[in-house]
């Protein structure tokens, strides 16, 4: 794993981005780069969107990222995604959450500190692997919380809290920003802390991300998005701490009603 590996895939799969996934209920998909092994499932509802209109839409995303040989993978640094210009993320006028607040919180005082910012929910596994010590998996609750836009930057905030072997909270940052890059509309970038003083890798998480809220009187919903070409896109790019690197397109088909 000390090169940069990249893989193309022209058909289902999905990103943690915004909205590469365009359909629930599809066979996972599971793609094999040297020694790395990742799996992703999930989808978009509702299936069919209009084909110029945007839309409230809800992500379902289960993920795994393992090693072929069993062995503890890389840790995660950061996670760049350029999602599609079809799906929007909308955050204005919905309550803002500070990651000072989430800091060192259980899950129970991270959602009790900022209740009406959290837009999702799920669960992440950390495998650690401490030298001359087996290697364990910590399965902790996930929240997802707008962290507020400023400055044409949208920040989320993931929290995880899991025994690692202490109880730790994992805040990872994601800031997401307009751009335009032919069928590229958002690009986000995660950064992701250091777990277990370097020695825990997330292994799994599975969320849904879904908000509506209420702005200037109106119905507003955090995640939008349409059909108008027939199918979703993103790109994204994994760095690991060992300086290796995995990046993939991500190409989903979508059904145009309306």
């Amino acid at each position: 794993m000390g090169k940069h590996l990249t893989w193309m895939l022209a058909v289902a799969t999905a990103t943690v981005g915004v909205a590469s996934v365009a359909s629930a209920g599809v066979a996972p998909t599971v793609v094999r780069v040297g020694n790395m092994v990742v799996k992703i499932e999930g989808g978009l509802t509702p299936t069919a969107l209009p084909k110029s209109k945007l839309a409230p839409v809800t992500l379902h995303v289960n993920g795994e990222l393992g090693t072929a040989d069993g062995s503890q993978p890389p840790a995660l640094k950061e996670v760049i995604f350029d999602s599609d210009k079809n799906a929007i993320i909308n955050a204005k006028g919905l309550p803002a959450c500070r990651a000072r607040q989430l800091i060192a919180q259980d899950s129970a005082h991270a959602e009790k500190a900022c209740p009406e910012a959290i837009v999702g929910r799920g669960s992440g596994t950390v495998r650690v692997a401490f030298p001359e010590q087996a290697p364990f998996k910590a399965v902790g609750p996930l929240l997802i919380f707008n962290g507020g836009v400023s400055g044409g930057v949208t920040t989320v905030l993931i929290h995880v809290y899991v025994n690692v072997p202490a109880p730790t909270a994992v805040v990872t940052t994601l800031k997401i920003t307009k751009e335009h890059k032919g069928r590229f509309g958002l690009h986000t970038v995660a950064s992701i802390p250091l777990i277990a003083g370097g020695s825990g890798s997330i292994t799994n998480f599975a969320f849904t991300l879904h908000r509506d809220f209420t702005y200037k009187g109106k119905q507003q919903s955090f995640l939008e998005a349409r059909c108008s070409g027939g199918h979703f896109a993103a790109l994204a790019t994994f760095d690991f701490r060992d300086g290796s690197s995995l990046t993939g397109e991500f190409i989903r088909p979508c059904k145009a009603r309306g």
